[in-house]
C-alpha cells in the first residue's frame, strides 16, 4: 500500500459571526486541504493558518506539503506507517499544521484498508461526543446575550474567550454572563495568554470568592512561562489548563514534571498529527493528568480527525469541536456528525469523508 500522490488546494468559507480572542480575530476559515492517495484508497487531512499560534500561513502550509513533505513521503509503503511518521516528523522544524494535514490523511487511509471507523482503529472508548461552545470575547452584554442563545441552541458547555484587556474588564464579562444564563451551563474561560500570573491568581481568586463557580482556565499566561503557569496552578482551587504551552511530546513531559497545570488541551494543529498526539496523552495519562483534544478554526475535516482521536481515547474527557458550527456554510460530505451539543460518528471506514466542495467544484469523490 505505498503513497502514490499527496494533492493540496485551499479552501475558504465566511464566518457567521467574527472569532475574536485575546490574541485575534477570524472572519473566514481558510485551510489547505490534502488529499493522499494509496492504492484503492484516498485520505484526507486539512491545516488551518494560524499565524499568531503555529506561525503558518496558507502559502507556507502548502510549500511545505509540495515541496518538503511530499518528495519524501510518495512511494513509501504505508503497511510500515512508523517508518512513514518518523519520516513525516523530521521532514522539517515546526510546520506543525502542515504535519498534522498528513499525518490525519495518513490515519484515514490506515483505518480504511483495516475497515474501521477511525475511532475504532484508534481504540474505540466511546461512539459519541458533547462538544462545548466558544463565546468570543466582546463588551459583556453582547457575550451575555451569546452565551444565552448557544444555551437555546442546545449548548450546556460554554468556553468564554478572556485576557483580550483588563482583568476588571473580564471579570464583568464572567459575571454577566453568569448571572444571565444561571445554573443553566457549564462555563470554562480560555485567556489565550491574556494575562499575568499575577493577574491571573487574581482573577481567579476573585471568581472563587463570588461563586462564579467556572470549570477550568485554559492557558492564562504566555505560553512560554512555565514557571508562570506553575504558580498560578499552585496558587488557585480551579482546575488550570496548559494550551499553548504544550505542542510536543517533550512540551508535555515539561509540564508534567513540574506540576504546571492540571490538565492539557491537545490540538492536532499544535502536535503535529494524531501520532504525536496519542503519545502527548499517553503522558498525561501515565501522570493522572485528564486532556481535552481541541481544535483550531477549521472544517469538518480537521474537526473528524480530532473528533475520532477524542473518542477512541478513555483519558481524553473534554472536547471543543464547535468551529464547523461557526461556519457559513459546509464545504464537506460525509464525516462527523451534529445534532445540536453531540457529535456521532457514521459506520464508514476511515474519517468517513466522501469529498470536500472547492468553490462549488466536488473535489476528490471516491
Amino acid at each position: 500500500m505505498k503513497i502514490t500522490n499527496i494533492e493540496t488546494f485551499s479552501v475558504s468559507v465566511p464566518l457567521k459571526k467574527p472569532f475574536k480572542t485575546a490574541l485575534s480575530t477570524v472572519t473566514n476559515a481558510e485551510a489547505i486541504i490534502v488529499k493522499i492517495t494509496a492504492g484503492e484508497y484516498v485520505g484526507y487531512g486539512e491545516a488551518p493558518p494560524t499565524v499568531v499560534i503555529t506561525g503558518e500561513s496558507l502559502a507556507s502550509i502548502d510549500s511545505a506539503i509540495q515541496h518538503v513533505v511530499k518528495p519524501k513521503l510518495v512511494g513509501m509503503d504505508l503497511t510500515e506507517y512508523e517508518s512513514v511518521m518518523y519520516t513525516l516528523q523530521k521532514s522539517m522544524i515546526g510546520n506543525t499544521s502542515a504535519k498534522a494535514a498528513v499525518d490525519m490523511a495518513i490515519y484515514d487511509l490506515l483505518a480504511k484498508r483495516s475497515q474501521l471507523p477511525l475511532y475504532q482503529f484508534l481504540g474505540g472508548y466511546r461512539n459519541a461526543l458533547e462538544t462545548d461552545y466558544t463565546v468570543s470575547v466582546n463588551e459583556p452584554v453582547e457575550m451575555a446575550t451569546d452565551a444565552v442563545q448557544y444555551i437555546k441552541d442546545g449548548f450546556s458547555i460554554l468556553k468564554v474567550k478572556v485576557g483580550k484587556d483588563t482583568i476588571q474588564n473580564d471579570l464583568s464579562r464572567i459575571k454577566e454572563i453568569r448571572k444571565r444564563v444561571q445554573n443553566d451551563a457549564v462555563i470554562r474561560l480560555d485567556a489565550n495568554q491574556g494575562w499575568t500570573a499575577k493577574e491571573a491568581i487574581y482573577a481567579i481568586r476573585k471568581m472563587e470568592d463570588e461563586g462564579l463557580n467556572i470549570e477550568l482556565v485554559e492557558q492564562p499566561v504566555h505560553a512560554k512561562d512555565i514557571e508562570g503557569l506553575r504558580k498560578v496552578t499552585d496558587a488557585v482551587y480551579t482546575p488550570i489548563m496548559a494550551d499553548e504551552s504544550v505542542f510536543s511530546p517533550e512540551d508535555a513531559l515539561k509540564v508534567i514534571i513540574t506540576r504546571a497545570s492540571d490538565l492539557i488541551n491537545i490540538k492536532l494543529m499544535k502536535s503535529g498529527g494524531i501520532h504525536q498526539a496519542l503519545k502527548i496523552n499517553a503522558l498525561a495519562e501515565s501522570a493522572g493528568m485528564e486532556c481535552m483534544v481541541g481544535s483550531m478554526i477549521e472544517s469538518r475535516v480537521g474537526i473528524t480527525a480530532a473528533a475520532h482521536l477524542a473518542a477512541s481515547q478513555r483519558n481524553i474527557t473534554r472536547f471543543d469541536f464547535d468551529a464547523p458550527l461557526m461556519l457559513d456554510y459546509d464545504l464537506v460530505n460525509g464525516g462527523v456528525q451534529y445534532t445540536k451539543n453531540m457529535m456521532t460518528f457514521t459506520e464508514d471506514y476511515g474519517l468517513g469523508i466522501h469529498y470536500v466542495e472547492k468553490g462549488g467544484i466536488t473535489v476528490g469523490m471516491d
